[in-house]
């Protein structure tokens, strides 16, 4: 009677176990989305990212043609850490950029970089 008693909670807790488990990725993904949209917010801002002013994007008006298209950025950045430094700060890679370093001038916070990396790196 006890081992059946203790199998059945094992089993329940299992039960209880895989069941959180499988909304996780719910949970990331729905949170993911929201720094995407977030992050597609910045970017398309002209107060605040502009990155329309350089750069062409998927379904943004007047883009900029001094930057290359933000495409297949994941592709081009499998390094999610060299994106974000590029963003802010692109004058490390090269010192002869056009392009503000908007970390390092406090342009854009941390977390607003952040939101633009999980933007760009959206299918």
């Amino acid at each position: 009677m006890r081992n059946t008693a203790r199998h059945a909670t094992i089993a329940l807790s299992l039960a209880a176990l895989f069941s959180a488990a499988s909304l996780m990725p719910q949970v990331a993904s729905a949170e993911g989305t929201n720094m995407a949209a977030k992050g597609k917010e910045i970017a398309w801002n002209r107060k605040k990212g502009n990155c329309l002013a350089c750069h062409a994007m998927a379904g943004g008006n007047l883009p900029g043609d001094i930057g290359p298209p933000l495409v297949a950025m994941k592709a081009r950045f499998p390094d999610r850490k060299k994106l974000f430094d590029q963003i802010y700060d692109a004058t490390k890679r090269n010192p002869s950029t056009r392009m503000p370093p908007f970390g390092r001038h406090k342009i854009l916070s941390n977390a607003d970089i952040e939101a633009i990396v999980d933007y760009l790196y959206t299918p």
